[in-house]
Parts: C-alpha cells; sequence; structure tokens
C-alpha cells in the first residue's frame, strides 16, 4: 500500500507496516519535550500517576525558554522545578539558561531531531522539526506526563495535503511569506488535524532556516504536522550535528492526498498578516499607512541567523525611527554569537535597536517587549491574536525580518525598497 512520509514515519514507530489515515495508533516517541511553561504540570502529573523514572532519560528533552531568563518569582519557580526533575531523573538533555535557545530552532541545531523521528512537544510549535523529515507534533502537558510514563502516545494518522511550490521568488520575499500566503489561501482552519506536506522547487532550494520557517507555522492553519522529505540540503545540515541512527522516509508516488495545492511563487509579492489572524493577509503593497511603536525580530518563527542578516542588510548604516522601539532576539546563543562574529549585533545597535537573550520572551506577551493599550507592533513572529504579545487593545501585524525592519526606520510598515 502506497503511504505518505508521515504515514510511513507512524507506521514504523508503531510496528505495523501500514497505517492509514483515521486510524488510532500507539506510537513510540524519539524526542519528548517539554519548556519551563509546560513541563511543570507534566512533572505534577508525573508524580501524581506514580512515575518513577522516565522511559528515557536520553529522549527527555527540558527547556526552560518561555520566560528565561526569569522574569519574576513565579517564572523562577517553574524553572527550578524543571531543574529539580531533571537532576533526580538524571535527565541527560536539561539546558541551562546561557546554554539554551528557543526550543524549537534549539533541538535541530543540537542534533537531537533526526530525520524520520518522532517529536513530541508540550508546545504548539513543536511541528517546527518537520521541516528535517521528522514528524513532530504538540501535545498538551498532561499528555506528555502520560508519555514520560510509558514511552509512547496514542494518535490518530492524520490525512495529508501537499503543497507545490514551483516559479522564481521575488526580491525580499522569504519563506515566510510563502507560509503566510497559503495560511490566507487556506485558512487558519484549512489543514485542521492533517498534514501539509511542502514540496517543489521552491522548497528545495529553501536552506534549513527557511524550511524551520514554514514547518513552524502549520499549526497556525491547523494542522497536526508540517513536514518537508529530507534531500542533501536536510543531510548536510545534520551531517555533523547527527549522534544517532537516523531514517530517511519519503512519500511514495502513488501516496493518496486529500488535496494537492499548487503555487506559483512569482505571483507573490512580501505579506503581511493583519490582526487578528494569522491568514489575514496583505501583499505589502496593499498596506497602507499604519504606524508602529514597535519591532519585533526574533522567536522560533524567524530568529536564524539568516533572518538576522537579512534585517541587518536593510538596517545597516541606518536609524530606528525615533518614535520606534526595536527588539532583536537570536534563537540560540550559537546564533547569538555567529551574529556578533558577523558585526550584525553592531549593526542593530548603532541603528538604535536592543538585542536580547535567546528566550521567547516578547512573542506570547511574556516579558522584553510587552505591549501596552493602543500600541501597534510589526513581528516577526507567528500569531497576531488579540492580547497575544500584550495588551488586549495592542495590535500585532506579522511579517518578515525585511520588513520588519524598513518598518523601524520608517516608522510605520514599510517595504525595504522603500529604504535607499
Amino acid at each position: 500500500m502506497a503511504m505518505t512520509i508521515t504515514e510511513k514515519i507512524l507506521a514504523a514507530h508503531c510496528g505495523k507496516n501500514k497505517v492509514e489515515e483515521g486510524e488510532f495508533i500507539q506510537v513510540n516517541a524519539d524526542v519528548a519535550m517539554g519548556n519551563d511553561v509546560t513541563a511543570p504540570l507534566s512533572i505534577k502529573k508525573f508524580k501524581e500517576w506514580g512515575g518513577e523514572k522516565v522511559f528515557d532519560k536520553e529522549k527527555v528533552v527540558l527547556i526552560p525558554d518561555h520566560f528565561t531568563p526569569n522574569k519574576d518569582i513565579k517564572s523562577a519557580e517553574q524553572s527550578l522545578i524543571l531543574r529539580h526533575f531533571a537532576r533526580e531523573q538524571e535527565v541527560v538533555n536539561y539546558f541551562e539558561v546561557g546554554r539554551v535557545g528557543i526550543e524549537h530552532i534549539f533541538l535541530p541545531e543540537r542534533g537531537l531531531i533526526l530525520p524520520g523521528d518522532v517529536v513530541i512537544g508540550a508546545d504548539s510549535h513543536t511541528c517546527t522539526g518537520g521541516a528535517l523529515g521528522a514528524f513532530a507534533t504538540g501535545v498538551g502537558s498532561t499528555d506528555l506526563a502520560a508519555l514520560w510514563i510509558t514511552g509512547q502516545i496514542w494518535l490518530k494518522v492524520p490525512s495529508s495535503i501537499k503543497f507545490i511550490y514551483e516559479g522564481k521568488l521575488k526580491k525580499w520575499v522569504t519563506a515566510k511569506d510563502i507560509i503566510l500566503y497559503t495560511i490566507g489561501d487556506i485558512g487558519v482552519d484549512g489543514a485542521s488535524y492533517k498534514s501539509m506536506e511542502f514540496s517543489g522547487s521552491i522548497i528545495s532550494n529553501f536552506s534549513i532556516s527557511g524550511r524551520l520557517t514554514l514547518c513552524n507555522m502549520a499549526v497556525e492553519a491547523g494542522a497536526k504536522n508540517g513536514i518537508i522529505e529530507p534531500d542533501k540540503v536536510t543531510l548536510n545540515y545534520i551531517k555533523k550535528k547527527a549522534k544517532r541512527d537516523y531514517h530517511l522516509y519519503y512519500s511514495d508516488p502513488q501516496a493518496k492526498y486529500i488535496e494537492i495545492k499548487r503555487y506559483n511563487v512569482s505571483k507573490i509579492e512580501p505579506q503581511v498578516a493583519f490582526p487578528f489572524l494569522p491568514s489575514n493577509v496583505k501583499g505589502i503593497s496593499e498596506i497602507g499607512e499604519i504606524n508602529v511603536d514597535q519591532v519585533f525580530i526574533g522567536s522560533c518563527t524567524n530568529g536564524s541567523l539568516e533572518d538576522l542578516r537579512i534585517a541587518a542588510k536593510v538596517l545597516e548604516g541606518r536609524k530606528i525611527h525615533p518614535e520606534v522601539r526595536m527588539i532583536v532576539i537570536p534563537a540560540t546563543p550559537f546564533i547569538y554569537l555567529e551574529a556578533l562574529k558577523e558585526g550584525l549585533i553592531q549593526i542593530f545597535l548603532e541603528a538604535g535597536g536592543v538585542v536580547g537573550p535567546s528566550t521567547c520572551g516578547p512573542c506570547l506577551g511574556g516579558h522584553m517587549g510587552v505591549l501596552a493599550e493602543g500600541e501597534v507592533a510589526v513581528s516577526t513572529t507567528n500569531r497576531n491574536f488579540v492580547g497575544r504579545m500584550g495588551h488586549l487593545e495592542s495590535k500585532v501585524y506579522l511579517a518578515n525580518p525585511a520588513i520588519a525592519a524598513a518598518s523601524a526606520v520608517k516608522g510605520r510598515i514599510a517595504s525595504p525598497e522603500e529604504i535607499k
């Protein structure tokens, strides 16, 4: 029977030769991740349910990245719960502040997600890991606790939609624009509990950073997972990172999809998602005059070195508008260090921005960039729901790093083409 890449990975992890969409299965996990927001509840349930030892101390991953460096006493206590549990359980993959980054970028960077894996995380953007040809999906904290005890999780095999992208990208159009355009096309529930399989020549030419961005926002269309078949780009990325075996899976030519969507990217310009949905997108030429108070460049969506380079290219030799504040957060310490070596951090600081340590921070209205009533932000993050980055009366516009940087200079949502 022909299967998709997602079905093949799931079949291999539940001991079956084949699985079919809609089938309920018990799946063995390769990665079981929690963070400082979600894992404390998992730890509580783990102990309430009689858990003594986690199923595999090398497969459990604990990442304090949301409210770290700790913003208050409560967040410090949350992190302390993780720290104590990691020591008690001898968790190999616990990473302390200063040596940790935003989980969805940090795990691939450290070789903790590899092709063919089943990655389960108590965070909705765990789907980012599909960029490496893994099945990666988010679950609730109680599901994670059960997984830590048993090493397994129950899943319904998702049906798949194939997205094929061809053509030639316009200047300043990035993976962020492609996924925003796609979500704008199908809606925030257009892939509800489905697998979004990204393919085509455009995807093949994307770096891992671009692929991570694509898969990261699959959940904004309601998807169970986003996934890209591994290729030479994938293998080049993991060759020095992989410290265990991995498996390459590919969709069969006769695999069943409930829909195949084709896009000519030549027609796509840089996109901006208006409040209060990631699907509420417009091309940059349709924006009009929208003044901004804050620009945020970072997050698991656009905090890569590649993203920082794009922003720095726009900002070099320029100053941020006097009525705008710009916050830049590299996704991991490694990215921060490389940006420092390349002079990108200097560009941001000389422009009048502030650079913070690797953390989720402003993305979820956590800290280091919370919006006040009536304020407007342009953000390279993944969600612009009501109150997402602060006050319920604030507004968030989602965009790529080039638009974010140009907006910081102009004081309004702007195209990098306007920066002379």
